[in-house]
């Protein structure tokens, strides 16, 4: 794909999601200082879900999933190496990575250094689906490894915190988490599904593709954006109540983005993926699950913790470096560094 082609597939909104997501996000922190958005949000809960972030997440993850292919999910079955990266990357690589840093810059601080490990061992299992399509990466990839993160978190993640953290007894709601993967996630897919088995007969897959597709791509990036003025919202005077934590922190978390980064980037090209498959492999294995590392931080030590804010600090700096890796990856498909995928 060309440059040219790449700018009109993202379009003149997308392309600018540099400049709105951080306005976004003090959007949210103003709303948190100055009024009570926070609390209504908060308040706007069933069985523990968030129906605002909720119905911000469908709209994410709806025109993500709508290229969804049988055909894809058979040859990852027969290939599975990009999946099998990605696992490596979020269940080995990224807690070490994270341990070692939170040991040399912050073990005189240990609800920072908990909120380090809380984020590393939390590999991501929803908003990977935007970035992957914003990067036109293989979708069915992006789903079978989310899949698998859900499942790994509720085995592994308690475990792993404890090993790492030397805290016993993490608090998982693994109920909460299963229903909320299938309400972010399951729905979504079915969605997709069942739109392309209506919608293709009647209207063709060139409308499907050149006409539906993209005005969902738009909705999709506004819910986005929505999401991050909601959590901010409800995260932001955390956020605001110690900088010299937010300073403290945030070395060790960009550190780990760099480098978990730089070797999923490394290993995607060693092992000969192509771009589709080594994109999202890049994406999943660099990207957490802050929302799960923020609700244990809470539930461990409360809301206005040092801990809930460090986990929080993690959502403020992944947001925007997951962005700018999409535009990193689009720029490395275009120079020739992965391998492009034969057209279907």
């Amino acid at each position: 794909m060309t440059e040219d082609e790449q700018t009109k597939s993202l379009g003149v909104f997308e392309t600018y999601l540099v400049v709105w997501i951080p306005l976004c996000m003090l959007a949210g922190v103003l709303l948190s200082m100055f009024t009570r958005a926070g609390e209504a949000i908060e308040a706007l809960s069933i069985g523990g879900i968030s129906l605002p972030i909720g119905v911000c997440l469908f709209l994410m993850m709806y025109p993500a999933v709508l290229n969804l292919k049988g055909s894809e999910l058979r040859k990852l079955r027969e290939y599975p190496t990009p999946i099998l990266l990605t696992m490596f990357s979020n269940w080995v690589v990224a807690p070490l990575v994270g341990f070692v840093l939170a040991k040399l810059f912050l073990s005189e601080h240990p609800e920072l250094f908990v909120a380090v490990i809380l984020l590393s061992a939390s590999p991501c299992t929803a908003m990977v689906l935007v970035w992957g399509a914003m990067a036109e990466g293989n979708q069915e990839q992006n789903v079978v490894n989310t899949s698998l993160n859900t499942v790994t978190i509720m085995l592994f993640y308690g475990p792993m915190v404890a090993l790492l953290t030397g805290i016993q007894n993490i608090p998982i709601d693994r109920w909460g988490l299963a229903v909320s993967v299938l309400v972010f996630i399951g729905l979504p897919i079915l969605a997709g599904i069942a739109t392309r088995k209506v919608l293709i007969p009647r209207k063709g897959e060139t409308w499907f593709d050149e006409v539906y597709r993209p005005a969902l791509g738009k909705i999709s990036i506004g819910a986005l954006l929505t999401t991050l003025v909601v959590l901010f919202a409800l995260n932001g005077s955390t956020l605001l109540e110690s900088p010299e934590y937010l300073l403290l922190v945030s070395v060790p978390l960009l550190l780990s983005f760099a480098i978990i980064v730089g070797f999923n980037i490394l290993i995607t090209k060693l092992f000969g993926l192509h771009y589709k498959e080594a994109v999202v492999t890049v994406l999943i294995g660099s990207s957490s699950h802050f929302e799960i590392a923020i609700a244990t931080a809470i539930a461990a030590y409360g809301v206005g913790s040092v801990a809930a804010l460090g986990t929080t600090m993690g959502l403020f700096w992944e947001i925007p470096i997951m962005v700018g890796l999409v535009y990193l990856a689009r720029a490395l498909g275009r120079w020739g560094f992965w391998p492009a995928n034969a057209e279907a």
